[in-house]
């Protein structure tokens, strides 16, 4: 099978770093990702696009770009770039896309964005012809949400996927949702259910870390953030696909980190996880 992947841009997001980086304190994460006057920080949304025997399936963390640009209501308004912007650039459009893998459910979406929700005008999803692959667990939590999380679940984006009727929701037993070459790691740390996509290239496999591990940064056990379900069983579901991809020599896309796109691992003499082989940007990646 031919196949090759790129990142995209999707956007980005700003959030409060202390919530971002959760316990870790802000001497140490100020230094990593350096917050402005409010402690608010910026972080890119990174999505991947997978091109395989003339199929196109992208891979999101999250549902913030799945919904379609705010029209501009003048001239003078700045055109944001996003995710289709990223696409046009690869020559590709809203129907050229086969599949969409959202690897969980969670939209931090814009105060703008927010406020059009609210007046009943969410903007439709994107993609109209693909299917919409997500975890059956992840699914089943966005429908019924704990208070702690429920902010992170937009009402609209669940309809309209409901609705779609192109909803495809695996669990542990799928296989061969994607074709040959593809595995899914499930994790419980972050969001109960959370999907992370195992990619076959004839280099090794390519894991898109999703909100497990959203930058370098996060390499470390003991950093998490805010968002966390389940930190203890964050820092165990980090460990184990680390050590997988230390032992199969593998790659991690890493869907958040400001300057790092992929990186392989490896684990020094004090069991500290580093990052190698780094690149910015991928485009049309196969090796």
């Amino acid at each position: 099978m031919n196949r090759s992947i790129s990142t995209l841009s999707s956007g980005s997001r700003t959030l409060d770093g202390g919530v971002l980086f959760g316990s870790t304190p802000r001497k140490d994460w100020a230094g990593w990702i350096k917050p402005d006057h409010e402690n608010q920080v910026q972080l890119p949304s990174r999505a991947l696009l997978v091109q395989q025997d003339g199929k196109n399936i992208l891979v999101l963390a999250g549902t913030d770009a799945l919904l379609a640009p705010l029209p501009r209501t003048c001239r003078c308004q700045k055109h944001t770039h996003g995710l289709l912007d990223s696409l046009a650039r690869h020559g590709l459009g809203e129907n050229d896309i086969h599949a969409v893998v959202l690897t969980h459910l969670h939209a931090l979406v814009s105060t703008e964005l927010r406020h059009a929700i609210q007046d009943g005008d969410a903007p439709r999803l994107l993609f109209p012809t693909a299917r919409y692959i997500t975890g059956r667990r992840h699914w089943q939590r966005a429908l019924r949400p704990h208070p702690r999380d429920r902010s992170l679940f937009v009402s609209p984006i669940l309809g309209q996927l409901q609705v779609s009727e192109r909803l495809e929701l695996i669990d542990e037993a799928s296989d061969d949702v994607l074709g040959s070459g593809w595995r899914f790691h499930f994790s419980d740390g972050h969001t109960p259910g959370q999907l992370l996509p195992e990619i076959d290239l004839p280099g090794g496999c390519v894991v898109f870390a999703g909100d497990l591990i959203p930058g370098t940064h996060w390499l470390c056990l003991e950093v998490g953030s805010g968002f966390d379900r389940n930190p203890e069983c964050l820092a165990d579901e980090k460990e184990r696909l680390l050590d997988h991809l230390v032992a199969k020599r593998g790659r991690l896309v890493l869907a958040r980190d400001p300057e790092v796109a992929m990186i392989k691992v490896m684990r020094d003499r004090k069991a500290r996880y580093t990052p190698y082989d780094q690149y910015a940007r991928l485009q049309s990646f196969d090796t």
